[in-house]
């Protein structure tokens, strides 16, 4: 069967066979003994973190993963037949008993839940059932622990190529990354605007998140090239953190190449590794500076981390501050499984809206899927927050408002301009999928919403808030 497994079909793939010899048959009963017992071995490595009063505990975990992967292998056979067997709350029922086991370390009920999950799951079937296959890779993960030579195969991360191809694709089919980037370019574009009297055509940004292939930016280097003329030419300066030196590379290639074509406007691109600090940044007399927290915040993870972000972002003393925050990847709350709920409500939209985005049988739709959501998932389900302890202060820092305001921040009203290009973007993306709603009604779709307090923008599919934009701006 490993013959027929392509690229795409190893998606959650543990490869517990050992690489047969083919020199000799003979052996052949032997290293199925030999196989059998090096996996026993391997599984010892995470057993006693359990409590050894269960039962089987080893031959129990054996059998789950043996499941699992046949559960990938059946995926093989059936790509390409779309598989609906109605079994959604059970499959959810089934999940909920399984993170509550694991939360109370009760190994054999959630081996024995896991097992019906991966009898009912399939990375073919419908957006239940395929978002239940990661959460319980994600579970599985947790109930080994880091401990297991599996945690690893389980977690492996997509290389970065097949990173790159996924966000590409998600960005292409949905308005996930358009929403958040488009509200947060307006928003910055009017703040400089506003201060180009004595700014000198200066704007700096500063975009912390791994600066996301520097898709957001094009956009940005069209508005203000448009909005400016030969006599008074614009300086834009993008400082982009990223994680390695060849992503910052292919990134200012990628923006100066674009940039090239607006002769009324000069670029550069400063690239730093992520953990660079903040205060070694230069900054030129009287420019409008803006940081570009997109989804940034959500993976500091703890709360010490995100404090100290914005105490040296309120430093910098930056006209304005833009904010996007996926609903469901919030901070980690201290107990697992808050989050795990949060967690499961988020991503059951997300995959319902893919089904609408993409064919159910697509490979676009699978590579999303595994390199995208699979891996935030798994992530998200396996965040250790043991070394952040939880306090007072950290109650406040739930709510992105009480988390801004208690760092010297308040909430820049969105403008109605800002708000109507985000309908407008539902808008266009809506004549070539009905599925988008531009106002009201949960019946189906997207759809932009506002909210108040401060004056934020959400996107939203059906009745659940996926992603919502803000802007701030510091209090001297």
């Amino acid at each position: 069967m490993g013959d027929i497994v392509d690229h795409e079909e190893e998606l959650l793939s543990l490869r517990l066979a050992i690489v047969n010899d083919s020199s000799c048959c003979d052996n052949h009963i032997n290293k199925k003994i030999i196989k059998k017992r090096k996996r026993r071995e391997l599984m010892m490595n995470f057993i006693n973190t359990w409590d050894l009063n269960e039962s089987n505990c080893e031959g129990k975990i054996l059998s789950l993963l043996e499941l699992r992967e046949m559960m990938l292998k059946n995926d093989v056979k059936k790509k390409g037949h779309i598989i609906n067997d109605g079994k959604g709350l059970h499959l959810i029922h089934s999940l909920l008993i399984s993170a509550t086991s694991i939360d109370e370390n009760s190994m054999s009920l959630a081996i024995e839940n896991l097992h019906e999950l991966y009898q009912n799951v399939t990375l073919f079937g419908d957006s239940i059932q395929r978002m239940a296959a990661y959460f319980a890779d994600g579970l599985i993960a947790r109930l080994l622990t880091r401990k297991s030579p599996f945690y690893d195969m389980i977690m492996k991360p997509p290389t970065q190529e097949e990173e790159f191809l996924a966000f590409t694709q998600f960005y292409k089919v949905s308005p996930f990354y358009q929403f958040a980037h488009f509200t947060s370019n307006q928003a910055i574009l009017e703040v400089f605007e506003k201060e180009l009297e004595y700014n000198n055509g200066l704007l700096h940004v500063i975009d912390f998140f791994d600066i996301s292939y520097g898709f957001q930016w094009p956009s940005l280097i069209q508005s203000l090239s448009e909005n400016s003329t030969t006599l008074n030419r614009i300086s834009l300066k993008i400082t982009g953190y990223g994680r390695t030196i060849d992503e910052l590379r292919e990134t200012e290639t990628r923006l100066v190449s674009f940039a090239k074509g607006f002769r009324n406007l000069s670029f550069e691109f400063q690239g730093v590794l992520s953990g660079y600090k903040l205060s070694n940044l230069t900054k030129r007399k009287n420019e409008t500076l803006a940081i570009n927290l997109i989804f940034h915040l959500n993976s500091l993870g703890t709360y010490s981390k995100i404090s100290k972000t914005l105490k040296e972002v309120h430093d910098l003393c930056p006209s304005i501050v833009t904010i996007v925050e996926q609903e469901g990847c919030k901070i980690p709350k201290t107990n697992f499984m808050p989050r795990f709920m949060d967690s499961l409500h988020y991503f059951a939209a997300m995959f319902d809206s893919l089904d609408d985005c993409l064919p159910i049988d697509s490979i676009e739709r699978l590579s999303i899927e595994k390199n995208h959501l699979g891996k935030e998932i798994k992530n998200v389900l396996n965040y250790d927050n043991s070394s952040s302890r939880y306090n007072d202060d950290n109650e406040q820092m739930e709510t992105c408002k009480g988390r801004m305001e208690s760092h010297g921040f308040i909430g820049v009203p969105l403008s109605c301009k800002n708000i109507m290009q985000a309908k407008l973007l539902m808008k266009i993306r809506s004549y070539s999928n009905s599925t988008i709603q531009i106002d009201g009604g949960i019946n189906g779709g997207f759809r932009v919403f506002e909210i108040e307090d401060p004056r934020a923008i959400s996107l939203a599919w059906q009745d659940r808030s996926i992603v919502t934009a803000s802007a701030w701006h510091c209090v001297l």
